[in-house]
């Protein structure tokens, strides 16, 4: 009896510990999951927040590469009334004219922000030479019309200026994050393509001007 006693409570034992044991696993396997559901939840807050704030910095970009596009267009409306009037006291400068139709169109046809920022530099340029040429031409230099669009054109190209700087700037910053780590690898596994620089020649950033007091 005795005997028969202390296997019955060998086995009770044994039973116990086996039970502890698969209580143990389970609790471990239990903890591996949860562990494992925290890291993906981590990870795809991290991925989220990451990918959100590229998008900040890729609207802000885009936002201030539309503010120079205003301008620019603001500019192009202005060209056909000014090349008129010049025209009209001045009408055997025709190579003066051909070149702004020739940068204009360029403007018009530019594809990327490179392109438009080398057409920009070439029809600052040529609307530069049209408004030198009204020191040959009193009449048009004193003609209030030409006054008028030369004082518009001046203050849209200050404008343009500005929004130039403005968009490097934004462009400047939303390149630096991307190329960070581990900034860089979020920007390549959602296609943020870098931001191209509006750059342009010290020449095209200077105001057209003429001097009507002479």
């Amino acid at each position: 009896m005795v005997i028969e006693g202390i296997i019955s409570t060998m086995k009770m034992t044994i039973r116990r510990g086996v039970s502890m044991k698969k209580g143990s696993i389970v609790l471990i396997v239990i903890g591996v999951i949860v562990l494992i559901i925290l890291i993906i939840f981590s990870f795809v807050g991290t991925v989220v927040s990451r990918y959100n704030n590229l998008v900040v910095l890729d609207e802000e970009v885009n936002m201030s590469l539309s503010q120079i596009d205003n301008q620019l267009q603001r500019r192009n409306d202005l060209i056909p009334n000014l090349v008129e009037t010049v025209k009209g006291f001045a009408s055997q400068e025709k190579e003066i004219f051909d070149n702004i139709a020739d940068a204009r169109a360029r403007m018009m046809g530019a594809g990327t922000v490179g392109e438009q920022a080398e057409a920009d530099m070439q029809l600052s340029g040529a609307l530069s030479r049209l408004l030198a040429i009204s020191e040959n031409y009193p009449d048009l230099k004193s003609d209030a019309n030409f006054r008028q669009l030369a004082d518009e054109l001046a203050g849209t190209e200050n404008r343009i200026a500005v929004a130039r700087q403005d968009y490097n700037s934004v462009a400047r910053d939303f390149n630096r994050v991307a190329r960070q780590f581990p900034m860089n690898l979020f920007a390549r596994m959602f296609g943020f393509e870098p931001a191209e620089y509006f750059e342009a020649s010290e020449g095209a950033s200077e105001v057209p001007t003429v001097d009507f007091n002479n």
